[in-house]
Order: C-alpha cells, then structure tokens, then sequence
C-alpha cells in the first residue's frame, strides 16, 4: 500500500518535504528578492515574521516563516476572555480542573460524535502531562464535530503544536499559509500559533489529537536502517500559499492561551498571505506511505520501529512524544510468538484505532473511536484470547492488520486523566482487566521428576 485508497479526492496542490525550506506565493512577485524586510514591500503588502523557535537557536533547529500579508496579525483588538467556565484543558494549574494519576489500565468505548459542536467546541483534554504556560509535556484530546466553523472566524493555540489523528469524517483546514484536507489514515500538524479554519465537507468528524507544548516534531534516526525507511521525508505535504482578501468584515479570532479560549475582533480576514517562505508551516502525510520494518528472523522488535514522528526530551532516545503506527504488515519470525509481548514500560502508552482491528487486541474491547491508556509501568499486552491464538498459530508467513491503523501517543511522562475522559464521557471500560488478562491460565508444568531449588515449594 504505497499510498492509501481514500474515498474522498484530494483537491488541493502541495509541495512535498519534511522539514524542507520552501517558498510559495498566490502572485507572482509577491516574494520580496535578496531582502525579507524591504522597506516598500512588493504590491504593499506588510512583512511579518512567524518564529516557531528562539531566534538563536541553532541554526539545524531553528523554525521560522517570512510572511508576505495584507495585513499583519497584530491588526485586532484586545483579547477578552470567553466561555472560561466551560473551556479549561490546562488541569492542575491555578483551575479547577484536576489531574487523576492512577496507575490502572484504562481502555475506553468509541467516543461519541456531537453534531451539535464546531472544532474549537469539540476539543476534550483526555489526558496529558505538564504545563503549557512552562513549555513542558503535552496533552491528549478527543474531537468529535458536526458544524463548520463560522466563515469569519479563525483560530490557533498558542499552548503547543496539535498533531490531529482524524478518525471519522474529512477536515477541510484553511490556514494561513494555505489548504489541506486531511482524511483518515491521514495526519495533519498545525504548529503553534498558526491561525486555521475547519470544514467539514463529509459531514461530522471524529479523532484524536497530541498537543505538544514542548519542541517539534521531527523524523526519528534511522541508524543502521540506513537512509530510506518507515516515513520519508518526501511522502510530507505542505500547502502552497492561498489567500482571501477582504479588509471590509468583522472576524473573529480565537486563541487558545494556557488552556483557555480567548477572543479578539479584526475588520479583515486573518487568510490573506499572499506569499511566504521558510520551515515553519502546517503539513500533512498519509500513513499508508509508511514503509513497515520488522524481524525476518525471530522475536520481536521494539514498537519504535513503528515511530512516524517524534519529539525528544533532552535526553537523547527518551521522547516527550512519539507517534507510532501499527500499519498492515507481514509477520514471518520463526519461532516467535508474533504478537507485542507482555511488558511493562517507563513510557507511557495511549492507543488509538482508526478502522479496523489491532492484532494484539482481538477480543472486541479495543474498537474504531476506542483508546486505551497503559500508563508508566502498568502492565500490559495481548489479551488471553490473543495470546491463546497466537500460542497455538501455524508459523508461517501470514500478513495482519489488512484494512486495519491502530496508533500510539508514547510519553516519558507519567500522564494524568481529566475529570472528563475518567467519568464525564463515561466511555470507561469497568471491565478492561476482566475481559483481557484475568482470564489467562497459568501453564507451568514442574519437569518431572522435579527438579526443586532448595526453598521453593508450592503454595
């Protein structure tokens, strides 16, 4: 599957890169040449400056657009808070809302769908750990939506870069630097502080989303992989520059700041870029691209040979975040029980599913919309169903997880559960232990004649 068969078209033009330096412009000229800051800039348009890191941050991390506008961002009035008893994702920090750090295995019933919201009222802080306001952690949502945004609205968070999973349904995002549609078994980031608008074409949608309030994304090393493999920087969109032009309507532009909403009118569009270049922009990359790695010999390998995108502490090898896949594949180890192993890990693990069915999870539990959560050293993996299954297999070459993505958020963090992904969304299963790992029998056998070590004896 070298790219995925979607059953909506694409519409829009990109430019293709991971990380890449690129220059777009919707007029021809509108890019100032040899200067980013002329003093008359072409066809009057003002020159701004979009920095997604420090400006002295080495130059092989360093993040920054040139804007070529009609009207620079700053054109708006004062923020005013809105809707600031009902819109706070930023748990533990001077609100009311809380972190439950418990150490259970959590798995939860597909989400609902509420038609009844726009994206920015459809987003639902699950889980997630740190503090935006101090550039630390991330945070794990939920969106489920029904109705468009308003036409003369826009929004953006200043808490970190989303990094949306869509589930159900097809977004249809207007940023300032351009379009992108983004479908499932598609992801999409949205870096911090560009503005967006959501449609939704197909109706209501449904996924999840990492906020990362530290650092970006970037493609994981690939060491003695080599210089191709799992996602290439080329199979990466980014939109070309597209504009609208009207300086004669009030907007609506909405922040989200510290885990809160915040509102600010303008009397002009805030999509009209007409040109602009750099490394700072919305991309997006479609996970059937993904080029699968695994053992052709025996056992298996570490799920970070599934990681698409990744988000290092600074410790080198330990992520704030890494997003990994688990796309159909071909199992072939000899030997092996083919599944993941049981495990417990110093990471934690917040699982998603798209569509299909995850092979470690064949009970029925884990369903399209679903999560689970298995946070720092609880233990986890295949359920006894699974395990009965996979004991028991013939070994031959056998390819799983056809019409099948389950995902991954992984975190060096301990993470925390909201009020509302605990008990309000009542999505919770009381049953998850039950039904995957009660059930497992034990099946030592003593070698006979038994072989005791001095001291051990059966209880």
């Amino acid at each position: 599957m070298p790219v995925t068969d979607f059953t909506v078209a694409e519409k829009y033009k990109y430019q293709n890169g991971f990380g890449s330096y690129f220059e777009t412009e919707a007029v021809e000229g509108a890019l100032p040449i040899g200067a980013n800051n002329p003093q008359k800039p072409p066809y009057g348009l003002y020159n701004e400056k979009l920095s997604g890191t420090a400006f002295t941050a080495p130059r092989a991390e360093n993040q920054q657009s040139w804007l070529q506008r009609i009207l620079p961002a700053s054109a708006h009035a004062p923020f005013e808070p809105r809707e600031a008893n009902t819109f706070d994702t930023n748990p533990g920090v001077h609100n009311r809302e809380k972190w439950h750090q418990i150490p259970n295995q959590l798995r939860w019933d597909p989400f609902d769908m509420d038609e009844t919201v726009d994206w920015v009222h459809s987003l639902h802080l699950v889980a997630g750990a740190g503090d935006p306001t101090m550039k630390t952690g991330l945070g794990i949502f939920i969106f489920a939506a029904g109705k468009d945004m308003d036409p003369r609205e826009a929004f953006y968070s200043a808490d970190g870069d989303f990094l949306i999973v869509p589930q159900h349904g097809v977004l249809d995002i207007q940023t300032e630097l351009g379009k992108i549609l983004v479908r499932p078994n598609e992801i999409c980031v949205i870096p911090r502080g560009i503005r967006y608008r959501v449609n939704l074409p197909e109706g209501p949608v449904r996924g999840y989303i990492l906020e990362l309030y530290q650092g970006h994304f970037e493609l994981p090393g690939l060491g003695p992989i080599g210089s191709n493999g799992l996602a290439n920087a080329r199979d990466f969109q980014a939109p070309v520059a597209y504009f609208d032009e009207d300086t004669e309507n009030e907007y609506t532009l909405l922040a989200k700041f510290s885990g809160h909403l915040f509102a600010a009118k303008q009397n002009h569009t805030p999509f009209d870029v007409v040109a602009w270049h750099g490394n700072y922009y919305p991309y997006k990359y479609d996970l059937g691209r993904f080029n699968t790695i695994g053992s052709i010999s025996y056992d298996h390998p570490d799920p970070s040979i599934f990681t698409v995108l990744t988000a290092q502490s600074d410790h080198e090898g330990t992520a704030i975040a890494d997003f990994v896949i688990f796309p159909p594949r071909w199992l072939v180890a000899e030997g092996t029980f083919r599944p993941p192993w049981y495990h417990r890990n110093t990471m934690s693990e917040f699982m998603g599913l798209i569509g299909g069915q995850y092979d470690a999870k064949t009970g029925g539990g884990f369903q399209p919309a679903g999560a689970s959560l298995h946070n720092v050293m609880s233990a986890h993996g295949p359920d006894a169903s699974t395990h009965d299954k996979a004991s028991n297999a013939d070994l031959k070459p056998a390819k799983v997880g056809e019409g099948s993505m389950a995902f991954m958020f992984e975190s060096c963090l301990m993470v925390g559960v909201t009020e509302w992904g605990l008990k309000k969304c009542a999505k919770v299963q009381d049953d998850y232990n039950a039904e995957s790992w009660e059930p497992l029998k034990p099946h030592f056998k003593r070698p006979s004649p038994a072989q005791i070590p001095h001291g051990s004896k059966k209880q």
